[in-house]
């Protein structure tokens, strides 16, 4: 079959989309914000209740098995996951006229699913994983979260210990992992266990897709410093899984984590305004004034650089969306993470110095304490996918070619290390 080009896919995906969903007018906008009015929200994460968090994730799946029927869910994967084998202009293009229309926001666990877990188990799994796994996965038929991070383990995720232990055609999983995002309402989990003792840390993991109705897995929800509940411990008490649930050879689990963090700090989609996630620009400039605080030399100093340093965001981000067209998102995607996560701190403490007192005290001023949000929950972000410190090792060794920093650990087994 002939591929079709952009502007003829376009015209056959407009018309289905006339047909499956209604056309945005200007009243499904978003209002133009205006100081004073309506709510004023900047937090950095959600604070969704639990049955609120729930019906979005269902609304935003039937909406992607709706686009399943035609193909439209999975555009430039291969046929064979239920795609279309297209290319990714033609995904793009569809992206383009899905955003005229009225569909359910994304969420991070529907990014996690489809744009993490199912892409690394295609660079990964066997032919039978894949053709088990990716099809349901593409459609959100059941959700998958990432179990990375550990109490002792976080940036240095290398020196894990959820350990896993073989038994024949099973794997006997125990320990802990912690800030997973979305495990309450997820099926299944790309795991990282620790399958090796004497070998060094690195080279000792074996990676897993273990489903979470098993015995011996139990989720627990994390109370956030602003009042949600986004994360969650996840506790693994002698949980059994056959051996067809591990993802690629014994041993190589950091090798698929790294694939998994490639597309993770891959942050190009945000689009660099500060909007994404917190505060953004406007908001910004608009309390400074409310606050007749723009006549201070210093707080306009500090809303220039905030200003410049959203600018050069926002360009930076157009370039790395252009390298991730190319492929597998790169070490760049480091260099986007970091200016995020260092954009909201730096206003973070721009805000700090504009409000003063009127942050931590809940006077009633609208567009004051509720920068508070933002302030809470910034300094998570810097942790969030790698911290800072890992993205500039990664910006370092990998982007600028500088010697890797020196690893005493590199070749002690993991038995060995101190902890």
């Amino acid at each position: 079959m002939t591929m079709p080009t952009v502007e003829e896919f376009t015209e056959k995906a407009e018309a289905w989309l006339e047909a499956n969903a209604r056309l945005r007018t200007p009243d499904d906008a978003e209002p133009e914000f205006v100081w004073g009015q309506g709510s004023f929200a900047v937090p950095v994460f959600h604070n969704l209740g639990f049955d609120e968090e729930q019906a979005h994730l269902r609304a935003l799946q039937a909406w992607q098995q709706k686009k399943a029927t035609e193909g439209y869910h999975a555009i430039a994967w291969d046929e064979r996951f239920g795609g279309l084998g297209l290319t990714r202009a033609h995904a793009r293009a569809f992206g383009r006229l899905e955003r005229n229309y009225v569909v359910p926001d994304s969420h991070e666990l529907f990014s996690v699913t489809v744009g993490l877990i199912a892409t690394t188990i295609r660079e990964w799994g066997t032919e039978e994983q894949q053709n088990d796994w990716i099809p349901g996965l593409l459609r959100t038929d059941d959700l998958s979260c990432q179990l990375f991070s550990e109490p002792g383990a976080g940036s240095d995720l290398a020196s894990l210990g959820c350990k896993a232990e073989r038994d024949g055609d099973e794997w006997r999983i125990t320990g802990q992992k912690v800030w997973t995002s979305g495990a309450q309402f997820s099926a299944t989990g790309l795991l990282l266990a620790r399958s090796e003792l004497d070998a060094p840390k690195h080279k000792g993991i074996t990676a897993f897709i273990i489903p979470f109705d098993i015995p011996g897995v139990e989720v627990r929800q994390i109370r956030q410093a602003s009042g949600g509940t986004s994360f969650n411990e996840v506790f693994f008490d002698n949980a059994i899984v056959p051996d067809s649930c591990r993802l690629g050879p014994e041993g190589a689990g950091w090798k698929v984590a790294l694939t998994t963090l490639g597309f993770e700090r891959d942050h190009s989609a945000s689009g660099g305004s500060g909007a994404a996630s917190g505060g953004n620009w406007e908001k910004l400039l608009a309390t400074a004034q409310a606050f007749d605080r723009v006549d201070d030399p210093i707080v306009r100093d500090d809303l220039t650089r905030m200003y410049t340093f959203l600018t050069v965001q926002r360009l930076l981000n157009r370039r790395a969306a252009d390298l991730a067209r190319s492929g597998t998102p790169g070490p760049e995607g480091s260099l986007g993470k970091l200016m995020w996560t260092e954009g909201m701190t730096m206003m973070s403490g721009v805000v700090s110095r504009i409000l003063g007192p009127r942050l931590i005290a809940d006077s009633g001023e609208w567009g004051s304490y509720e920068w508070g949000e933002h302030v809470l929950g910034a300094p998570g972000y810097r942790i969030a996918g790698g911290s800072d410190e890992i993205q500039r090792n990664i910006i370092g060794e990998r982007v600028l070619g500088l010697p890797g920093e020196p690893r005493v650990d590199k070749n002690t087994t993991w038995r060995d290390l101190p902890r």
